[in-house]
């Protein structure tokens, strides 16, 4: 923006009155700017009269001397105050709609102040209409500088916020100390919920499901190095009734929950997800794996090789039989331990006639003897075929016989 000199003898009667139209303006916005009545009270308010004294001083300055927005003109510190009052509106939660309506409301009333002093002091029509181009010229300039400072700050002090917030979903995966913990949520001002829920979910997606969550929910978008191509969730309050509308939101993503777990403990959440993702593999499209329908599945597979043992020591009894034989009577001897020995839901079960599984239940009472009906060995038995195996000589149920 580019100033034409007024001479003095137009410049010095409004000088001369600048004081009382600081004083009118400032009344005026007070009046008319709801959100910054509070504010011009007592001592602030002082300050502030003497800030929009200042900008019209700077104003009749410009006016005066020339000058433009370079670094060494008049106009230069005005724009820096500027911009600082639109990044305090920022950080004190506050949208530019006020600050906006108080120079509006303030070019409008300082014009026509400094108007009626021109015209007081016998100024031409048109250097007093020029005059009004050059106030709001000039208004527009510093709401141009607060509106960048508004938005400077937001962007700023929003990428410090989502650091702040991924720090504090590191540490709670990470297992840190209370204190530390509790620490970083106070630091960025985070308010704990009662529990937390981590959800794996593809990175593609991620990012986007958590804009459907409870705003509260923390990101972390690698999951950990084996769980590839996955990010982390950690949803607030997602336990009880709430669990179900978390899962609906999460349908059609392929994501693994977790349980609800107190906020503090959101490591042993993500945990049992991540055993679920590595036992049960990633979730087919659109699913929605949940960690507490599988819970038979995570407990007997806790430890792999204790149960590959197991699995030996309660199928050894079939060591002689030829592998397509021992596979089929694997398969019955698990159907039948689900259904508790009820014939003709075997049958159903394994989609073969209730003879052949007369035939093949005689096979194996004639292999395990007495054990069968040992509740110990009923016990390993349950246990050791609860899963079937991914691999082996153990087809799953439904297989070809």
């Amino acid at each position: 923006m580019r100033f034409f000199h007024l001479s003095p003898d137009v410049v010095a009667p409004l000088r001369s009155g600048l004081p009382e139209v600081a004083v009118q303006t400032i009344t005026a916005i007070t009046a008319e700017v709801p959100a910054y009545t509070e504010a011009f009270a007592g001592e602030l308010g002082n300050k502030i009269e003497k800030a929009v004294r200042a900008a019209l001083g700077t104003f009749l300055e410009l006016v005066s001397g020339g000058g433009g927005a370079d670094p060494g003109s008049p106009l230069a510190p005005a724009l820096e105050a500027a911009y600082a009052l639109g990044r305090g509106e920022a950080r004190s939660g506050r949208s530019l709609d006020a600050l906006l309506a108080a120079y509006r409301v303030g070019a409008r009333v300082a014009w026509r102040e400094l108007a009626a002093i021109s015209v007081r002091s016998g100024q031409e029509a048109p250097t007093i209409a020029h005059f009004a181009e050059l106030v709001f010229a000039y208004i527009d300039e510093l709401s141009a500088a607060s509106v960048a400072g508004h938005a400077d700050e937001l962007e700023t002090s929003g990428r410090v916020r989502l650091r702040h917030l991924e720090r504090l979903a590191q540490a709670l995966v990470a297992g840190d100390p209370e204190h530390v913990v509790v620490s970083a949520a106070e630091r960025v001002d985070w308010p704990a919920p009662q529990t937390l829920t981590a959800v794996l979910a593809p990175e593609r997606s991620a990012h986007g499901l958590a804009d459907l969550l409870d705003g509260r929910t923390l990101y972390l978008a690698e999951a950990g190095a084996d769980l590839p191509d996955m990010s982390l969730l950690l949803v607030p309050d997602a336990h009880g009734p709430a669990r179900a509308v978390l899962k609906r939101r999460l349908g059609g993503h392929g994501t693994v929950v977790g349980p609800a777990r107190p906020w503090l403990q959101a490591r042993t959440s993500l945990e049992r997800a991540a055993r679920a993702f590595r036992v049960a593999g990633p979730p087919v499209a659109g699913d929605v794996l949940d960690t507490e329908d599988h819970l038979v599945a995570l407990v007997v597979t806790a430890d792999s090789p204790a149960l590959a043992d197991l699995r030996a020591q309660a199928l050894a009894p079939l060591a002689g039989e030829r592998e397509p034989t021992a596979a089929k009577l694997v398969e019955t001897l698990r159907s039948w331990l689900l259904h508790q020995g009820r014939r003709e839901e075997v049958a159903a079960d394994l989609f073969v006639h209730p003879q052949t599984v007369r035939y093949r239940m005689a096979r194996l009472r004639e292999l395990y003897g007495d054990r069968l009906r040992d509740p110990h060995w009923l016990l390993t038995l349950t246990v050791a075929l609860s899963v079937a195996e991914r691999s082996g000589p153990a087809p799953r149920s439904g297989s070809a016989r």
